[in-house]
């Protein structure tokens, strides 16, 4: 791979070791895991864990030498992932696709790290390859998990520069990646169809992320034979519940209020664990159709991509039961089968502690799209 890319590239194989060895010797890494896995256990067993749990993955890793070995030792935890925090787990459209050719999928965007899993999980259980997922450097603050995300075929988004030159180089330099990435090594590629969750429940695809894809394209080359050149294919991400709701329900009300959020810095990694971790009820992908028309500039496909995208979406019975409480003022209505009724129970259980406004914002947002379609 072309060594102008190394700044933004995923790892590969020849990263291995060295970032293997840099991991389980970094004593952040393993106090976060000792954290995370032992939550409910006394603080001062933490050294002790600690010790314990770094002996156990050196031993897990220490026959890895592929990027593949490493995906493979995160299977097993994915799968309870999705046994234990979800309902059920369904896939739709991508029997309709052809994937000998590297695809672009882009998606809706609405959990930092469940979207690409669930993504690549779809395309793991029919037998294809993972993606190469763009994540923003936004995530990537301390070293250890900049070098986590970047052995799980991640590629980095730059979007903390400031000076209009440096942004504009590094657009440029995505852009070229991404093309690379597509043609010349073939990978399939992830990536959200914004810069952050829609937290609203709005799914809406920033124009400037399609702008940034045409950055590489030759003068030559006509807009929308270039679009098509990138086999872009979106994809409808569906939670029945979202386990970061509160959140964000609160974060888009003291926005409203106060006309800004400073977010804590380690909120991404908490809104991360709380979306692995947190209920999910049914969790649907559809993978849309492949961009095949004729597009004058970003704003069409943009366009397109959001009707493909809203489409596809789920909405479950927590959309048509949040319009009906924001209708009814929370009331239960009369025709509720079981899904409405373990809906109705599930939001009444999320609003119980919010304010109105708080209310309000949290059930919008499982209502947007159930509305925008039925529009």
């Amino acid at each position: 791979m072309p060594t102008k890319f190394d700044s933004i590239r995923p790892f590969d194989d020849a990263d291995l070791s060295v970032v293997l060895s840099k991991l389980f010797n970094n004593k952040e890494f393993i106090n976060s895991i000792v954290a995370f896995k032992f939550s409910a256990w006394p603080r001062f067993m933490y050294p002790t864990l600690g010790f314990f749990t770094r002996r156990y993955i050196i031993k897990q890793i220490n026959n890895i030498d592929t990027l593949r070995g490493f995906q493979r030792l995160l299977e097993p935890y994915i799968e309870r992932m999705i046994n234990t925090t979800t309902e059920c787990f369904t896939v739709s459209g991508l029997d309709q696709l052809d994937l000998s050719k590297a695809c672009l999928f882009m998606s809706n965007h609405r959990d930092i790290a469940l979207d690409p899993t669930f993504v690549n999980w779809a395309l793991h259980l029919n037998g294809h390859d993972t993606v190469r997922i763009a994540v923003g450097d936004n995530l990537l603050k301390k070293e250890w998990v900049a070098d986590l995300i970047r052995l799980n075929k991640c590629f980095i988004v730059k979007r903390s520069a400031t000076d209009r030159r440096e942004k504009l180089s590094a657009a440029k330099l995505l852009s070229e990646y991404i093309e690379f990435t597509l043609i010349s090594d073939q990978q399939h590629i992830w990536i959200a169809q914004r810069e952050g969750r829609a937290k609203d429940g709005n799914d809406l695809t920033n124009q400037a992320i399609l702008s940034m894809l045409a950055l590489n394209k030759p003068k030559e080359v006509e807009f929308s034979d270039y679009i098509r050149h990138l086999r872009i294919v979106p994809v409808s991400i569906s939670y029945e519940f979202d386990p970061c709701d509160i959140n964000k329900a609160k974060e888009l009300q003291k926005v409203e209020q106060e006309g800004s959020y400073d977010k804590p810095d380690n909120e991404d990694v908490e809104s991360i664990v709380n979306g692995i971790t947190g209920q999910k009820g049914r969790v649907h992908i559809h993978f849309g159709e492949l961009l095949d028309g004729e597009f004058s500039h970003a704003k069409e496909v943009a366009a397109h991509i959001d009707q493909q995208i809203l489409q596809g979406f789920d909405t479950f019975s927590t959309g048509a039961v949040a319009a009906d409480m924001l209708s009814k003022e929370g009331k239960k209505s009369d025709n509720s089968d079981q899904y409405s009724s373990a809906a109705f129970d599930y939001l009444q259980g999320r609003i119980a502690n919010l304010s109105a406004e708080e209310q309000n914002k949290l059930l919008s947002m499982y209502a947007c799209a159930y509305l925008r379609k039925n529009s």
